[in-house]
Protein backbone atom coordinates (compact mmCIF):
# COMPACT_ATOMS: atom_id res chain seq x y z
CA UNK A 1 0.00 0.00 0.00
CA UNK A 2 0.92 3.60 -0.85
CA UNK A 3 0.77 6.69 1.22
CA UNK A 4 -3.17 7.29 -0.36
CA UNK A 5 -4.13 3.45 0.81
CA UNK A 6 -4.33 2.41 -2.53
CA UNK A 7 -2.34 -0.78 -3.49
CA UNK A 8 0.05 -0.56 -6.64
CA UNK A 9 1.19 -3.77 -8.49
CA UNK A 10 5.10 -3.25 -9.08
CA UNK A 11 5.24 -6.79 -10.73
CA UNK A 12 5.83 -6.04 -14.32
CA UNK A 13 5.56 -9.65 -15.69
CA UNK A 14 1.42 -9.00 -15.50
CA UNK A 15 1.35 -5.72 -17.70
CA UNK A 16 2.82 -7.45 -20.46
CA UNK A 17 0.67 -9.96 -22.71
CA UNK A 18 1.45 -13.69 -23.22
CA UNK A 19 3.47 -13.93 -26.21
CA UNK A 20 3.50 -16.39 -28.82
CA UNK A 21 5.54 -19.24 -28.15
CA UNK A 22 5.92 -22.67 -30.23
CA UNK A 23 8.11 -25.71 -29.84
CA UNK A 24 10.44 -26.66 -33.03
CA UNK A 25 13.69 -28.89 -33.64
CA UNK A 26 16.84 -26.87 -34.43
CA UNK A 27 17.90 -27.56 -38.32
CA UNK A 28 21.09 -24.98 -38.61
CA UNK A 29 23.45 -23.77 -35.83
CA UNK A 30 25.82 -22.57 -38.36
CA UNK A 31 24.79 -18.66 -37.95
CA UNK A 32 26.60 -16.59 -34.84
CA UNK A 33 23.97 -16.49 -32.00
CA UNK A 34 21.30 -17.48 -34.07
CA UNK A 35 19.43 -20.89 -35.07
CA UNK A 36 16.73 -22.10 -37.92
CA UNK A 37 13.90 -23.73 -35.79
CA UNK A 38 11.83 -25.70 -38.36
CA UNK A 39 8.19 -25.57 -36.51
CA UNK A 40 5.79 -28.82 -37.66
CA UNK A 41 1.83 -27.74 -37.21
CA UNK A 42 -0.98 -30.68 -38.06
CA UNK A 43 -4.32 -29.19 -38.96
CA UNK A 44 -7.48 -30.76 -40.97
CA UNK A 45 -7.86 -29.73 -44.36
CA UNK A 46 -10.74 -27.47 -44.81
CA UNK A 47 -12.14 -29.78 -47.93
CA UNK A 48 -10.89 -32.86 -47.75
CA UNK A 49 -11.21 -33.83 -43.80
CA UNK A 50 -7.64 -35.09 -44.54
CA UNK A 51 -4.77 -34.26 -41.69
CA UNK A 52 -2.22 -32.49 -43.35
CA UNK A 53 1.29 -31.62 -42.16
CA UNK A 54 2.83 -28.27 -42.50
CA UNK A 55 6.65 -27.54 -41.67
CA UNK A 56 7.62 -23.25 -41.07
CA UNK A 57 11.16 -22.14 -40.30
CA UNK A 58 11.68 -19.44 -38.15
CA UNK A 59 15.16 -18.09 -37.19
CA UNK A 60 15.59 -17.23 -33.56
CA UNK A 61 18.04 -15.42 -31.51
CA UNK A 62 20.65 -17.60 -29.00
CA UNK A 63 22.76 -15.47 -26.99
CA UNK A 64 24.67 -18.53 -25.36
CA UNK A 65 24.76 -20.68 -28.23
CA UNK A 66 24.04 -23.06 -26.58
CA UNK A 67 21.27 -24.72 -28.94
CA UNK A 68 23.37 -27.61 -31.49
CA UNK A 69 21.46 -29.34 -34.63
CA UNK A 70 18.39 -31.50 -34.18
CA UNK A 71 17.35 -29.90 -30.50
CA UNK A 72 13.60 -29.65 -29.68
CA UNK A 73 13.63 -26.25 -28.11
CA UNK A 74 10.86 -24.19 -27.01
CA UNK A 75 11.18 -20.15 -28.75
CA UNK A 76 8.80 -17.20 -27.77
CA UNK A 77 8.03 -14.24 -29.87
CA UNK A 78 9.97 -10.87 -29.39
CA UNK A 79 10.97 -7.69 -31.02
CA UNK A 80 12.72 -7.52 -34.31
CA UNK A 81 15.98 -8.55 -33.60
CA UNK A 82 17.19 -8.03 -36.93
CA UNK A 83 16.03 -8.33 -40.65
CA UNK A 84 15.00 -12.49 -40.41
CA UNK A 85 15.00 -12.68 -36.65
CA UNK A 86 11.42 -12.11 -34.47
CA UNK A 87 12.27 -14.57 -32.23
CA UNK A 88 14.18 -15.75 -29.41
CA UNK A 89 15.08 -19.00 -27.96
CA UNK A 90 13.44 -19.76 -24.52
CA UNK A 91 14.74 -23.34 -23.53
CA UNK A 92 16.02 -26.51 -24.55
CA UNK A 93 13.20 -29.42 -24.22
CA UNK A 94 15.41 -32.36 -25.27
CA UNK A 95 19.40 -32.16 -26.34
CA UNK A 96 19.80 -34.18 -29.60
CA UNK A 97 21.40 -37.49 -29.50
CA UNK A 98 22.53 -37.50 -33.42
CA UNK A 99 26.79 -38.39 -34.83
CA UNK A 100 28.30 -35.59 -36.14
CA UNK A 101 31.31 -37.04 -37.09
CA UNK A 102 32.24 -40.93 -38.32
CA UNK A 103 35.79 -41.99 -39.04
CA UNK A 104 36.31 -44.67 -41.84
CA UNK A 105 39.36 -46.77 -42.13
CA UNK A 106 41.12 -47.28 -45.80
CA UNK A 107 38.90 -50.51 -46.58
CA UNK A 108 35.41 -48.93 -45.64
CA UNK A 109 34.93 -50.28 -42.32
CA UNK A 110 33.64 -47.75 -39.55
CA UNK A 111 36.74 -47.22 -37.20
CA UNK A 112 36.03 -47.48 -33.27
CA UNK A 113 35.98 -44.42 -31.56
CA UNK A 114 37.10 -43.76 -27.83
CA UNK A 115 33.62 -44.88 -26.79
CA UNK A 116 33.74 -47.78 -27.76
CA UNK A 117 34.80 -50.81 -25.53
CA UNK A 118 38.78 -51.08 -24.37
CA UNK A 119 39.27 -54.73 -25.58
CA UNK A 120 38.02 -54.07 -29.08
CA UNK A 121 41.28 -54.33 -31.21
CA UNK A 122 41.46 -50.96 -33.55
CA UNK A 123 41.13 -50.65 -37.08
CA UNK A 124 44.60 -51.00 -38.78
CA UNK A 125 44.21 -47.05 -40.34
CA UNK A 126 47.25 -46.71 -43.04
CA UNK A 127 48.22 -42.86 -44.99
CA UNK A 128 49.98 -42.57 -48.46
CA UNK A 129 53.28 -41.88 -46.99
CA UNK A 130 52.82 -45.04 -45.08
CA UNK A 131 51.92 -47.12 -48.23
CA UNK A 132 54.86 -44.84 -50.34
CA UNK A 133 57.28 -46.07 -48.02
CA UNK A 134 56.04 -50.04 -47.77
CA UNK A 135 55.59 -49.95 -51.39
CA UNK A 136 59.21 -48.44 -51.92
CA UNK A 137 60.74 -51.75 -49.61
CA UNK A 138 58.56 -54.07 -51.61
CA UNK A 139 55.94 -54.79 -48.70
CA UNK A 140 52.16 -54.14 -47.93
CA UNK A 141 51.06 -51.70 -45.61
Amino acid sequence: MNASGNTTNTDSTTDRKVRRSLEGTVTSDAMAKTITVEVERTFKHAKYGKFVRKAKRYHAHDESGQAGKGDRVEIMACRPISKTKRWRLVRILEKSRLVDEVQFDVEGAIAPTADDAAGAAPAAKTTAKANAAASAKGGVA
